[in-house]
């Protein structure tokens, strides 16, 4: 009997990314706190026992600290959610975290931009 090569990454990455797009169909429409505003799912990490999932977000407008704390506090409501759709023995529980890369890209555009100008000017 030959045994075949476990696909174990590729079904963690199709969880992570089903969990994704749940999760920003559960915030957009049955999420009611005021902390979260507008919130944007940019990528989710699933442990290998998918015991525990990183949810990584970015967020339009709002105070960052304050839609971490509500969205970790909603995470046994949203993972009740999810348990509803995803149709795996464990869901995850959720951690929410801020992620900041738009925000230092940002910030690399504009450094970027500053030297341009003023290598412009020195010509």
């Amino acid at each position: 009997m030959v045994r075949k090569k476990s696909k174990t990454p590729n079904r963690a990455f199709k969880v992570a990314d089903q969990i994704q797009r749940d999760l920003t169909e559960l915030i957009a429409r049955e999420l009611k706190d005021p902390r979260v505003g507008m919130v944007t799912i940019q990528g989710v990490e699933v442990t290998p026992d998918y015991a525990h999932a990183k949810v990584f977000f970015s967020l339009l407008a709002g105070d960052s600290k304050l839609c971490t704390e509500g969205l970790n506090q909603a995470a046994g409501f949203l993972r009740a959610g999810l348990f509803k759709r995803l149709h795996i023995h464990t869901v995850p529980t959720l951690h929410f975290v801020f992620d900041q890369t738009t925000e230092h890209a940002a910030d690399m555009n504009a450094l970027i931009a500053r030297a341009v100008a003023s290598r412009a000017k020195e010509d």
